[in-house]
């Protein structure tokens, strides 16, 4: 079932419009960063205190079995973005667009050598990502959300 309640957009104007734009269009608009073209998908939570929906986009991470890497890089910040503690609260609070196919997903954050990997698959995507690291006074957090089957708790 799909995440619903009421939905709070992001207050960051760039992105409020990103997600609007690719959820209007089935992803057929506003489907890369910014000018990079490198593809995105959106990924809907719900706030840990709030409750309401969120949404944001971040970069197409993925495998073979269609996982998805969720890089909580906050372009190298010392504090994680806010998604990533929504994520933690509740990892089966999640959704996922990529392109037009939505579905339930379920995350979980990802260390040794399995983050390593996603990591590395993660950076061949958007190498500012190692850059993001380099700034960064932590290690950035990289979860694994992958897609819930129907019925599953």
């Amino acid at each position: 079932m799909l995440l619903s309640g009421e939905y709070e957009p992001s207050p960051i104007a760039w992105v409020r419009e990103q997600v609007e734009t690719y959820e209007r269009t089935g992803g057929r608009e506003a489907n890369t960063l910014r000018d990079t073209g490198i593809p995105i998908i959106v990924v809907t939570t719900r706030g840990r205190r709030s409750r309401k929906i969120r949404k944001f986009a971040v970069m197409r991470v993925s495998n073979e079995q269609g996982c998805y890497a969720l890089i909580a890089s906050k372009g190298g910040a010392p504090n994680h973005p806010e998604w990533y503690w929504n994520i933690v609260a509740d990892p089966r609070a999640l959704t996922i667009q990529d392109s037009a196919e939505v579905f339930d997903a379920v995350a979980r954050e990802v260390e040794g050598e399995e983050r390593k990997t996603w990591w590395e698959r993660a950076v061949a995507t958007y190498p500012p990502y190692a850059e993001y690291q380099a700034r960064a006074s932590r290690t950035i957090p990289v979860l694994v959300a992958c897609r819930r089957e129907p019925g599953s708790l």
